[in-house]
C-alpha cells in the first residue's frame, strides 16, 4: 500500500513516492483522504475513530504521526485488525536497512503479531485481531519518549472504553531525539480492484489531544482537508459537533469542504479526555 500525505506542506510518508503512482488509481480505488491535525510538539497523542460505512480493504487511520501510524482495518476477506506501524527507512526494501538503524521491539502484548514491512519505505509493524464492529468507537492513544537518538513510540488501544487498555506494542526507531509531531488521520482503500471504488468509507475522528513536552494536555480543533493525486471528486470531510469526518467513495458527494482547506471545530463544542488513561510519563 503506498500513501503519500501531502499535510500543511509537509509530505509525512516517509516512502520515495511519485504522484503518478496516485493518478493511476484513478477508476480502480477510492481517493485517499486525510486530516492533518494543528497541533504542538507533543508526548503523546489521543485520538478517537467511528466508523460510520466500511468496505474490504480499508485502512480507517487514527493516530498518525511523523514516524508512524496507528489505527484499524477491514482487510479484504472482511477480517478486521488494530495496525501500528513505526517508519525507520525511505527504502522500501525491509532488508535493506542495517540492523542498527532499524525499529526495534521493546514490548509487545501476546495476543499482537509483529514483522518487518516494506514497499513505501521500511519499518516494524504489528497487528491485533479485533472484530471492530460499525457504530464501536475506539481509542488509541500513542506515547513518545526520547532516548537519545532514538524514540520509543507505544501503542495502546481501548475499545469502546472496554477496561483495560490494552498496550500492544512499543518500538524505538532513531529520530535524531524528536518528539511526535505532523498529526494526522485518514481514509484508504487498499483494495483498488475497480469495485472498491464504488464502495463508501467514511469515519468520525475526534476528542484529539495532544500532550505537550510541557505537560500540558490540549484539545485539537483545527484540521487541514487533504487527499492523495488520484482525481476522483466523490470524497468529503467537515465537522460535526466536537468531530470532525473523512468519507470517499460511491456516492459520496464533496458538499461540506474543499480540498485543503482548513476545518476548525466550534469554540463551544465539548470534548474530554478518558478518565483513565496509560501513563505518559
Amino acid at each position: 500500500m503506498r500513501r503519500q500525505f501531502a499535510l500543511a506542506g509537509l509530505v509525512l510518508h516517509a516512502a520515495v513516492a511519485v504522484a503518478y503512482a496516485d493518478e493511476r488509481l484513478a477508476g480502480q480505488a477510492c481517493r485517499s483522504v486525510h486530516l492533518g491535525y494543528v497541533a504542538n510538539e507533543g508526548v503523546a497523542f489521543y485520538n478517537e475513530v467511528t466508523v460510520e460505512q466500511s468496505a474490504p480493504g480499508t485502512y480507517f487511520c487514527a493516530c498518525g504521526w511523523n514516524k508512524g501510524y496507528f489505527g484499524i482495518q477491514e482487510l479484504g476477506n472482511g477480517k478486521k485488525v488494530v495496525i501500528f506501524s513505526v517508519w525507520d527507512s525511505p527504502q522500501n526494501d525491509p532488508n535493506a536497512t542495517t540492523e542498527d538503524k532499524r525499529v526495534k521491539l521493546l514490548h509487545k502484548d501476546d495476543k499482537v503479531r509483529i514483522g518487518r514491512f516494506g514497499g513505501e519505505g521500511s519499518g516494524g509493524q504489528s497487528f491485533l485481531d479485533y472484530d471492530w464492529k460499525i457504530g464501536d468507537t475506539c481509542q488509541f492513544l500513542v506515547i513518545a519518549k526520547v532516548q537519545g537518538e532514538r524514540t520509543e513510540f507505544a501503542g495502546h488501544f481501548r475499545a469502546s472504553n472496554e477496561k483495560p487498555w490494552t498496550h500492544l506494542v512499543t518500538f524505538s526507531t532513531i529520530t535524531g531525539g524528536k518528539k511526535l509531531g505532523g498529526y494526522y488521520s485518514f481514509v484508504e482503500d487498499f483494495r483498488r480492484d475497480g469495485v472498491s471504488l464504488t464502495k463508501v468509507r467514511q469515519a468520525q475522528f475526534g476528542n484529539s489531544w495532544v500532550k505537550t513536552a510541557g505537560g500540558d494536555w490540549q484539545a485539537v480543533s483545527k484540521a487541514r482537508f487533504t487527499g492523495d493525486s488520484n482525481p476522483a471528486t466523490n470524497i468529503d470531510a467537515g465537522a460535526e459537533g466536537s468531530r470532525f469526518f473523512l468519507a470517499t467513495g460511491g456516492a459520496t458527494k464533496n458538499q461540506h469542504t474543499l480540498l485543503n482547506q482548513l476545518i476548525e471545530l466550534s469554540a463551544d463544542t465539548q470534548r474530554k479526555l478518558p478518565e483513565e488513561l496509560p501513563t505518559t510519563e
